[in-house]
């Protein structure tokens, strides 16, 4: 089969992969640009299965920066991504995150947010009296010491964002290609391209990994071992039998224990150190039953009474060196990169991270210097600390 060449190739036309693309494109017209991917319904990528929240609540000064350059875009995102006069919708509701603190979390919590208002964003320290002033529905419990509310964090519809970004790389000359990659190719420490289930080579320079969850599968194919774990988050829709205030914040308690109003109902979940590793997309309603809707109705207990509608799995690519992202060239290969590990934050870091990346391939100005989340880390046994992992 003959072989077809390429300036870079995106292994994952996930959000990231379409990201990258779209800025290679935006930045240079006459790239030759692929993107892979396996299932061009997005049926099971963590991108159409994401609960799209965007929030500036992080503790490293770096994931707070990718966060308000990404609500910078999202909130002219629409007219970016129109092609030809038409405009996606992503509904982008900008309602807050309130993070619930306990008196363990309260010290890091205080520390995170004067770094925050540092850098211009708009969180507040709002105290037990001043949460029920806001929202009426919540129960003030005695070990809520106080919370942290984003005013402009929100959420968006990330199926929507995923099509706006791909729709608009192929309208500006990305070719999008439906295989599978079952081996990433190279001669001696050089990328040379990357080879398909069909038999097919592709050949290229420069191959970005955006398998998201597959990341450490694809990686594999080329003797890259990467620490990131396929893990399953469960999410629920339910209705309460009591109305549900549509301008209720996404809120988070310190068990990772997350909900938020969602058309007609809400949507809710929670992260565990215990959730299984694997490609497994079956929820088991024992959990909300258990787990989530008990955490949601102490809180609420106008949600006492609930019907559940139908849950969902998706998977996390969770970095088990330090959950953020690997972001930039692999040391010891040439034209190998990384765009992997967001650990659950990924879609709101989509648009700073495709950005930086084409930088990096280019070789152009970096507009926001991200080498903190360089892959050279991983080899340097050097995590980072970030405590906003939800």
């Amino acid at each position: 089969m003959e072989n077809k060449n390429y300036d870079v190739i995106m292994v994952g036309g996930g959000v990231m992969g379409c990201s990258v693309a779209y800025h290679l494109m935006k930045f240079d017209r006459n790239l030759k640009v692929a993107v892979v991917e396996r299932d061009p319904t997005y049926e099971f990528s963590s991108t159409a299965l994401s609960m799209g929240g965007v929030r500036v609540q992080f503790s490293l000064k770096e994931n707070v920066l990718i966060s308000l350059y990404g609500r910078q875009i999202f909130e002219h995102f629409e007219e970016e991504m129109a092609v030809e006069g038409e405009k996606p919708n992503i509904n982008y509701r900008r309602n807050g995150y309130l993070f619930l603190i306990n008196s363990a979390g309260e010290k890091p919590a205080r520390d995170s947010l004067a770094m925050q208002k540092s850098l211009g964003a708009e969180v507040e320290w709002w105290s037990p009296d001043e949460m029920k002033k806001r929202f009426p529905l919540l129960d003030v419990l005695p070990w809520m010491v106080g919370a942290t509310f984003g005013s402009r964090d929100g959420y968006l519809d990330a199926y929507a964002l995923l099509m706006a970004y791909r729709k608009k790389a192929r309208s500006m000359g990305a070719q999008f290609i439906e295989g599978d990659v079952t081996a990433i190719e190279k001669s001696g420490k050089k990328i040379t391209g990357v080879k398909l289930a069909s038999g097919e080579s592709l050949k290229a320079k420069v191959v970005v990994n955006s398998s998201g969850a597959w990341a450490a599968q694809v990686a594999s194919t080329i003797g890259v071992k990467l620490p990131i774990d396929p893990v399953k988050r469960q999410v629920f829709f339910f209705k309460p039998a009591a109305p549900a205030d549509e301008t209720l914040p996404l809120i988070i308690s310190p068990n990772n224990l997350y909900f938020r109003p969602e058309t007609g109902g809400m949507l809710s979940g929670n992260s565990r150190d215990d959730d299984a590793v694997g490609f497994d997309f079956a929820y088991d309603r024992k959990r909300f039953e258990e787990m989530i809707w008990p955490g949601v109705a102490e809180i609420i207990p106008a949600f006492d009474r609930v019907k559940l509608i139908r849950g969902y799995a998706g998977l996390y690519d969770v970095n088990r060196l330090d959950c953020n992202a690997m972001l930039g060239p692999w040391p010891e290969l040439e034209g190998f990169y990384l765009i992997n590990g967001f650990s659950g934050h990924g879609l709101q870091q989509s648009p700073a991270a495709g950005r930086y990346l084409a930088e990096l391939i280019l070789q152009t100005p970096i507009s926001l210097d991200l080498s903190i989340f360089s892959p050279k880390r991983l080899l340097e046994s050097r995590p980072l600390s970030e405590q906003g992992i939800v």
